[in-house]
């Protein structure tokens, strides 16, 4: 069976009958558009699946099966969006999905990233930052600072913590947050959190689709 989570920037696939069981990342842009999978979820998952799962529900059926916890927060930061689900007692409690002021926040940092030719794991974390709200319109932030003087790292570090706290606002401020997205790979994005972190990965989506079929983790997967 063939699972797929069609995000904006880059697909994730999981095929349940391969002998590695590994998902696999491709971007977005080179999927074949006459792709057909079983069940999918994801920005662009109803062209390509009779079988679609919203976003928010793979998220916190995901969420549920990886923390292994009754009660946390979890928060999706992908290239196009920003959504939470809160989990109290095992029960949903809230759930929050912004697509206006959480736009383009995950793609302009990559964007970011590969302009400036930046290392994210080797930057630190800035004592201050800039108040984002919005990926596209926040880089006038980075142009402004690097204009008075501003070394293009130490703005776009701001501009990243920036971001995260935007992030941690929208969901509410918790104690702890467990992340899901492509920016758990980005050590910047995931320190400028100023709760602790825990990274989950970006296939936590591709799980959450795995539970609503009753099938096991994909992670149990593995032989």
């Amino acid at each position: 069976m063939l699972l797929a989570d069609f995000g904006t920037s880059y697909c994730k696939l999981l095929d349940t009958q391969s002998t590695t069981t590994v998902p696999r990342l491709i971007a977005t842009r080179s999927i074949d558009r006459s792709m057909k999978v079983d069940i999918a979820t994801g920005h662009n998952g109803k062209r390509y699946t009779t079988h679609y799962v919203n976003e928010l529900t793979a998220l916190a059926r995901g969420g549920l099966s990886l923390t292994r916890e009754q009660s946390f927060t979890l928060l999706d930061c992908g290239s196009r969006d920003i959504k939470y689900v809160v989990y109290g007692d095992g029960k949903i409690k809230d759930m929050g999905w912004n697509a206006e002021c959480g736009a383009s926040m995950g793609f302009t940092i990559e964007l970011l990233e590969k302009y400036y030719t930046l290392d994210f794991s080797k930057m630190d974390v800035p004592k201050s930052s800039f108040s984002v709200t919005c990926g596209v319109l926040g880089m006038s932030h980075i142009f402004d600072a690097v204009v008075t003087g501003a070394s293009e790292a130490e703005a776009v570090a701001k501009f990243v913590k920036g971001i995260a706290i935007n992030a941690y606002n929208f969901a509410k401020q918790p104690e702890k947050i467990y992340l899901s997205g492509g920016l758990c790979d980005n050590p910047l994005f995931v320190n400028s959190f100023p709760c602790p972190v825990v990274s989950l990965g970006r296939f936590v989506l591709l799980e959450g689709l795995l539970n609503s079929l009753h099938l096991p983790s994909f992670s149990d997967l593995q032989p």
